[in-house]
């Protein structure tokens, strides 16, 4: 039985509040809110209609403590919330918008590929440019498939090799994030490379039963069970910790000695570190590589790259199943195209100038309130080590052990705080800090003296705290 909505409508889509909604401009298909009173009371309308009242876990705040904010719009190097409030941010949808939010060029381009429709089922002209441009620029991609996301991508990454070499044995590293694949959603020791544990409820022991954990930064033992070895070549996921000189290169070597295949998870650094990703800024060369996050220009997408021999195996050329009705999908293509277009070596320069510069400037915000952080530089990836174990030498976080001695608690303080100055970080102690192209001197200056602000007050909050 249809229910009708408040204007009577049956089946339409209502209005939040038939009064407020339609004197703030709101569509009813296009929501921003506008007619729930606050944050907190549309996040707890969330809570019932979405487990948690969020899509992706750590968008719940549970690391940091209190209720997110519901981002109604965003604008360049900002977002603002439900409520109105502007916060200058350093999310940058985990770094996807590396040219901020509502670029010109990517609506644009968004705007006039949904005229022409929105989903086929069939061959685009865009898909096809879009594979070229990303083999164009990351010279070990000799054939791309697009899909719809990065777990999607190491998901048909690991399936690819295990085809191509017939073997069942996948190595990864404690710390690195591969998305919610369950062969790769494991926990492990450290030391030595040891058979994984389900890293959530959910995953049985069978998933995981040939996945091995090993530590980032060292070369691992292989044998001739190893299908593929999956690393992120700059950990973006346990803060920002870039490859000890020897590790990418003795991943090559000891894969291609017992004919294993290399597998680099650039979802995070493809196109975000430099025009050829990772792979290019350590020269070093991966038969696979996932992408995601910067090819889709903020749109949903994935894709993976490598060898022809190796992608040829993918069907419908080989055995190796792999399809998605919305892969390669008109919008998310012609946002990528936009994106990358916009994204010149001259960008990238001055975006490593931006990410020395930011550190630099909350750094300095930190140290003159008393607040120890560090944060440390790879390219133009930002991390953050916050407590006693904070320093400047980046080379003492090294690996997942390292990285798990920051100070949570100082850090959701500092979160805290920094979001009562209207800036947004990420939720989590362990994520990157992003910036992008809209971030220029006066936001970053800006950004400095939110930051000493913030620090002072989280000092304060600390030792408050019993």
């Amino acid at each position: 039985m249809s229910r009708p909505n408040v204007l009577g409508a049956p089946g339409a889509i209502p209005f939040c509040d038939p009064d407020t909604c339609p004197a703030a401009g709101c569509v009813p298909t296009r929501c921003t809110g506008a007619g729930v009173p606050s944050n907190a009371a549309l996040f707890e309308r969330s809570r019932r209609a979405i487990p948690g009242g969020v899509n992706s876990s750590i968008r719940a705040f549970k690391a940091v403590g209190g209720e997110p904010y519901v981002v109604a719009r965003a604008q360049g190097a900002t977002i603002t919330d439900v409520e109105g409030t502007t916060y200058l941010d350093l999310v940058q949808s985990y770094g996807a918008v590396i040219l901020g939010h509502a670029h010109p060029a990517i609506t644009d381009a968004v705007s006039a590929a949904a005229g022409d429709g929105t989903s086929f089922g069939a061959p685009t002209p865009r898909e096809m440019k879009l594979a070229e441009a990303i083999g164009d620029r990351v010279h070990s991609c000799e054939l791309v498939r697009l899909m719809n996301s990065g777990t999607e991508a190491t998901s048909t990454a690991v399936r690819l090799a295990r085809g191509v070499t017939g073997r069942d044995r996948i190595v990864t590293f404690a710390g690195n994030f591969h998305g919610a694949t369950d062969a790769l959603l494991v926990a492990g020791g450290s030391g030595v490379a040891t058979l994984g544990l389900p890293g959530t409820a959910g995953v049985p022991n069978a998933a995981v039963s040939e996945t091995m954990v090993a530590p980032y930064n060292v070369v691992p033992e292989l044998d001739e069970h190893v299908a593929a070895v999956i690393v992120e070549p700059i950990a973006a996921n346990m803060g920002v910790v870039a490859p000890v000189e020897g590790f990418l290169t003795g991943l090559r070597a000891a894969c291609d000695r017992v004919g294993a295949l290399l597998i680099f998870d650039e979802v995070i650094t493809g196109f975000r570190v430099g025009t050829g990703g990772a792979q290019a800024k350590y020269d070093v060369h991966p038969d696979i590589t996932c992408f995601g996050k910067v090819i889709g220009g903020g749109l949903p997408i994935g894709a993976i790259g490598g060898r022809r021999d190796v992608m040829e195996q993918l069907s419908p050329l080989g055995p190796v199943f792999h399809a998605g009705t919305l892969a390669g999908n008109p919008l998310a293509t012609a946002a990528g195209l936009a994106a990358l277009d916009q994204l010149t070596p001259d960008v990238y320069i001055e975006l490593m100038a931006r990410a020395r510069h930011l550190s630099s400037l909350l750094r300095d915000a930190c140290a003159s309130a008393g607040f120890r952080a560090s944060f440390p530089v790879v390219g133009t990836l930002l991390g953050i080590v916050c407590g006693d174990e904070a320093s400047d030498d980046s080379d003492l976080v090294q690996n997942f052990d390292d990285a798990k001695r920051t100070d949570e608690a100082a850090y959701a303080a500092l979160f805290r705080e920094m979001l009562a100055e209207g800036v947004a970080m990420a939720p989590g102690a362990y994520e990157a800090i992003f910036v992008g192209v809209a971030h220029d001197d006066r936001v970053l200056d800006e950004l400095g003296e939110r930051a000493h602000r913030a620090a002072v007050r989280a000092v304060t909050s600390l030792r408050q705290t019993p």
